[in-house]
């Protein structure tokens, strides 16, 4: 192939990575282009992204592993200093600094508040120059937006930390708050148990009551845990939506009495759907249990089930639909947009604020969808809330 065809083709391809690189999703998208495509762009032999911590004023190593996953390695004893190589990219230049150096090409990435890494580039082979002045342009185009791509990169991670750190500190808050309570009914009931004159049927009751406070502590810290992790990988399996919703009737009854359960189930015999089980589970239960609070500990839950076609992005689509009303006092309109929103605790008096966005984020990670709904008719008392999974289509569902 003619020399003048493949430069110009090296030329177009690096003019197409410049394009990509402010394109680039997230740190381990920037670094295989740098890495990978920029480095046979060039035909170079090796590219190393070094990425500099300014807390620690040192470099860390971007590579990716054998399989393919993104790694970042310090050098021994975290030392500050760039490599030393034979050329260098400066301004859209390729300056030749050390002769007797490394046969490889530093190409600082400079950003708006200074150095964000720099890339190293290995020996071309078969040229005396490893690039043209062309070939070096972009290359400095390349780094200079790779640098901006490294500076969003940071301020965004700050910001999420900045945003974590907000948030703890608000849950510590909260749980302290809501601690308070249980913990003091536990203390108090413990201590009268220690008097000796009470009686048998008095201890057990106190006892019980303890038990009741614990369950308590356990739920909140299971609905904070549940909330600061995040989405998680789902476990899905193939169950039939019969025995899965006679199974979340089932646990409502089990774990919140004081409900009187009223079901209405109508689902297509054998009708299966792939869902965890566990998670979903869940997110029925924090509502019953937000129900059954609201309506002063006993009441009346209507649950029905049906499956239903509902409209999607790519069209119509069936459903598990799960609807769960209750007799309470319903949600104030002041915090109906907010209802799902995490720490909005309802006006209770116990609890975090974290069940329905537990529930929410959970129905969310299965691609459904759940939300407060209006009553209909005389069904205008109390709250409801309609919960909608999306089944595999019927001749691709497993059997």
């Amino acid at each position: 192939m003619p020399v003048f065809s493949l430069t110009s083709r090296r030329r177009a391809t690096l003019a197409a990575l410049a394009e990509r690189v402010l394109e680039a999703p997230d740190l381990s998208g920037l670094t295989r282009l740098l890495t990978v495509e920029l480095r046979r762009a060039l035909g170079a032999e090796s590219a190393n992204l070094l990425l500099w911590d300014r807390r620690l004023e040192s470099f860390e190593n971007l590579a990716f592993d054998e399989a393919g996953r993104l790694r970042r390695q310090r050098p021994p004893g975290g030392s500050p200093k760039s490599p030393r190589t034979r050329f260098l990219v400066s301004e859209g230049e390729l300056v030749e600094t050390s002769p007797d150096a490394a046969n490889e090409i530093l190409v600082p990435l400079l950003a708006r508040s200074g150095l964000a890494g720099m890339l190293v580039l290995g020996p071309v082979a078969g040229r005396r120059r490893p690039i043209t002045d062309q070939e070096a342009r972009l290359v400095s185009l390349i780094a200079a937006r790779a640098a901006l791509a490294l500076e969003n990169f940071a301020y965004q991670k700050e910001l999420i930390e900045t945003e974590r750190l907000a948030a703890l500190g608000t849950m510590a808050g909260m749980l302290v708050h809501d601690f308070r309570g249980p913990m003091t009914l536990i203390r108090g009931w413990a201590e009268t148990m220690l008097e000796g004159d009470v009686e048998p049927r008095e201890v057990a009751a106190r006892a019980q009551a303890i038990v009741d406070a614990v369950d308590r502590l356990e739920r909140m810290t299971g609905e904070t845990l549940d909330f600061a992790r995040g989405a998680e990988k789902l476990v899905l399996r193939a169950v039939p939506l019969g025995v899965l919703v006679a199974d979340l009737a089932a646990g409502i009854q089990q774990e919140l009495p004081g409900l009187t359960l009223e079901r209405d189930f109508e689902l297509p015999g054998g009708r299966r759907g792939s869902i965890d089980v566990d998670k979903i589970r869940r997110a029925v239960s924090n509502i019953a249990a937000n129900a059954r609070e609201a309506m002063g500990g006993s009441g009346r839950l209507h649950f029905s089930a049906r499956v239903e076609s509902l409209a999607g992005r790519d069209g119509a689509r069936e459903h598990l639909v799960l609807l769960l009303a209750d007799d309470g006092p319903g949600v104030a309109p002041g915090i109906r947009e907010r209802v799902f929103d995490p720490f909005v605790t309802l006006g209770k008096k116990r609890g975090t604020g974290l069940g329905l966005a537990v529930a929410r984020r959970f129905v969310e990670d299965h691609g459904g969808h759940l939300e407060l709904v209006e009553g209909i008719g005389r069904e205008t008392r109390g709250a409801r809330f309609r919960l909608s999974l999306p089944l595999d289509p019927v001749d691709e569902r497993p059997r």
